[in-house]
């Protein structure tokens, strides 16, 4: 029996509206799974790179956000205990483009934005980074509490298929797994044993608050991602520059082949990479693109001022997170958003295989205690 409530790519509530929300998949654009970049010639079909990998409908969980926060600030004793951070100089850059390659997901204009100086976790929060907040607070993620979370379906056995899919007609290529979390990314019969130096999954934007805050640290704003993304350079798709494989050498995660029938792992991944694999950008950021998603802290809108900003946070409520950056399962002939101004969204409690995230920070958390 599958639960009524699960975490899903894109917010999906109760089992019951799939069939609803598969039509609705159809028909949407702007959701999650991901696809490969530029150059290199393959034998994918002509790119349609606005594709959506899950849906749009929430569970309806009001006061969510509130409750992460209010958990995280009562259990607040794990001040530095994730990852080492990186000092991001204050500047001015260009935010999104005027150029955009899925202009629905409002990646222009192009705009200038002022940043303060802040920190940013050098890494994606792994699951060893998570698992410490766990057995120190006890917590329990969205995806735990309400029994299923997305998983991709390449990543599952044909056994495992087979029982879902006599379940539940699911949208293409995510399948909602019982018992799926970030302890078991691919449900019960998996664990995260020789992947600990992985980035963590199935973690929504409300849990990716609750560690941040534990943490003494906070979520990234879009722009101050978007910033660190770029390393200091200006107007290029990729954190190192505008070709893919510069050299030949695979410099993020993400799907090579012909998505999602037959992913190659050229860049030598299957799934997930360990968090700092590959080479990090001009601010030493390792993955800011590729291998997950990673949540920001702001709501989702896709029309934005051309004017200059300075520190922005995008607006002042919403129904959807910002997230940024592509995953592993990233192509350019679907899901081309593993360029630095591409952006997607999720509602703060959704949960998947490929989401993940990073911690910013003011200033530089306390290491003691």
């Amino acid at each position: 029996v599958t639960p009524p409530n699960m975490a899903a790519p894109g917010g999906c509530g109760a089992l019951p509206r799939l069939l609803l929300l598969v039509l609705a998949l159809l028909l949407a654009a702007g959701a999650d799974p991901d696809l490969e970049p530029d150059s290199a010639p393959d034998s994918n079909p002509a790119p349609a790179p606005g594709g959506s990998c899950g849906c749009g409908a929430g569970r309806g969980g009001g006061g969510r956000e509130a409750a992460a926060r209010r958990y995280a600030a009562a259990q607040g004793s794990g001040s530095g205990r994730s990852g080492p951070m990186v000092a991001i100089p204050g500047g001015v850059f260009t935010m999104g483009t005027d150029e955009p390659e899925i202009w629905q997901d409002g990646e222009g204009p192009a705009r200038r934005v002022r940043l303060n100086g802040f920190y940013m976790d050098q890494h994606e929060v792994s699951n060893e980074d998570f698992e410490r907040f766990v057995n120190a607070t006890g917590y329990l993620t969205e995806a735990e509490k309400f029994g299923d979370s997305f998983v991709f379906e390449g990543m599952l056995s044909e056994e495992v298929k087979s029982e879902i899919h006599q379940a539940v007609a699911a949208a293409p290529w995510w399948l909602p797994v019982k018992g799926a979390n970030w302890k078991h990314p691919e449900g019960p019969d998996s664990n995260i044993f020789n992947r600990m130096d992985h980035p963590v999954l199935h973690v929504s934007w409300n849990d990716a608050v609750a560690f941040c805050t534990w943490a003494g640290k906070r979520l990234p704003t879009e722009a101050e991602w978007e910033y660190s993304c770029r390393g200091g350079l200006e107007n290029r798709l990729f954190p190192w520059g505008n070709k893919l494989q510069p050299k030949g050498q695979h410099y993020a995660n993400i799907w090579q082949g012909v998505f999602p029938s037959n992913n190659t792992a050229e860049d030598g991944y299957k799934g997930t990479a360990p968090v700092t694999a590959f080479p990090p950008n001009g601010y030493g950021l390792y993955n800011i693109v590729g291998n997950v998603w990673e949540w920001t802290s702001d709501w989702w809108a896709v029309q934005h001022s051309a004017e200059e900003a300075h520190n922005p946070t995008g607006p002042s409520s919403g129904t959807d997170k910002v997230k940024k950056g592509g995953s592993y399962m990233c192509h350019k002939s679907y899901c081309y958003r593993y360029r630095c101004a591409a952006r997607s969204q999720n509602t703060p409690d959704s949960s998947a295989s490929n989401l993940g995230f990073r911690c910013a920070a003011d200033a530089l958390p306390d290491t003691g205690g």
